[in-house]
């Protein structure tokens, strides 16, 4: 019998670069109240979301993929050549088939690197990551460009009170790579299938082909039992994450959430009970829930403004659709 070689992968594996990038239409909530009864107020009150980006044609999830893509792979100082892998995590890729991690790689001049996509929701991007970690452990890739990716006005109905507001567009990409030390803990992941109606798209997609309805399907949510579950069972989950990383919450220099909601997001940092010192994401005011592009978008963000610094320790958390939750602590590129 046969056996198989060690691999040569690493022991260890960290964020090395990251990039974002959002549409050039910024939609403020008075173009939301155009077509539901509400107020700016409210809408603020309830989300903490103030503007919005929507993508034009031109700004597709390739395209936006590729720009977010191409600012990652240059902080990171490699090239495309060395990307061994691509993970695109989104909901908002309407051909079933080709996955749009192929077009990516192929136009960012990767070396024929494998490119698949994944669907988790607004854990894609944590779910991406842990792939990528695993990649490079294992030795199957050096480089690997994880991103999380929407366009979300595609499937927004904005007749929906409850979520005509939530939602923009936008791209967020990070490379993960080698590294001599850890710096991307365990994660703490699952899913709660039985919870699956309360973020869902409205109708499957052939109802819409066969007539059966004439409004195109669009994404939607019940908002308390979403609020209730992200604030009391994700801020557990983040402990869980915290506990596996054997990190405090004293100890913690950042913390980038999903940015669904700035209550959820004020909530778990009570919960959490995260000292002052420790700087929030709060990406979600300008941007809105872009999904699984959140987290990148955030941390980009935040490094860009020099909120958080390179080194820094940050716990990332995404959850939604699913229910699907990710969390895990990383160091900062």
């Amino acid at each position: 019998m046969a056996k198989i070689k060690p691999t040569k992968g690493h022991l260890y594996a960290r964020i090395l670069g990251v990039g974002g990038y959002r549409p050039t239409r910024v939609v403020p909530n008075e173009v939301i109240l155009e077509t539901i009864d509400s107020s700016d107020e409210w809408i603020r009150s309830r989300s903490g979301i103030e503007t919005r980006h929507w993508a034009n044609d031109e700004e597709t999830v390739a395209a936006m993929s590729i720009e977010a893509s191409g600012k990652a792979i240059a902080d990171a100082g490699i090239t495309a050549e060395q990307i061994g892998a691509v993970v695109v995590a989104t909901v908002s890729h309407f051909k079933q088939t080709p996955a749009v991690a192929t077009e990516i790689a192929d136009k960012l001049g990767t070396r024929k690197a494998a490119a698949f996509d994944i669907s988790a929701g607004c854990a894609g991007f944590g779910y991406g990551l842990t792939l990528a970690k695993g990649l490079v452990v294992e030795g199957s890739a050096e480089y690997v460009l994880v991103i999380g990716v929407e366009r979300l006005s595609d499937l927004t109905d904005l007749e929906d009170r409850a979520t005509a507001f939530l939602f923009g567009d936008g791209a967020g990409a990070v490379v993960v790579g080698p590294s001599a030390e850890p710096a991307i803990g365990p994660t703490v992941w699952g899913s709660e299938g039985d919870k699956s109606d309360t973020i869902r798209q409205t109708v499957p997609w052939t109802d819409y082909r066969d007539g059966e309805v004439a409004k195109f399907p669009a994404i939607t949510q019940e908002g308390q039992a979403v609020f209730r579950w992200a604030v009391f069972e994700m801020a557990k989950v983040a402990k869980e994450a915290l506990d596996a990383a054997g990190v405090s919450p004293g100890e913690l220099d950042v913390f980038i959430p999903h940015q669904a909601n700035e209550r959820i997001i004020d909530s778990m940092v009570k919960t959490l009970k995260l000292p002052e010192s420790v700087t929030v994401a709060r990406d979600v005011r300008t941007t809105g829930n872009t999904s699984a592009a959140s987290i990148p978008l955030a941390m980009e963000r935040l490094l860009a403004t020099g909120e958080a610094k390179s080194g820094d320790t940050a716990l990332v958390i995404g959850f939604g659709a699913g229910l699907v939750y990710a969390a895990t602590v990383v160091t900062l590129p």
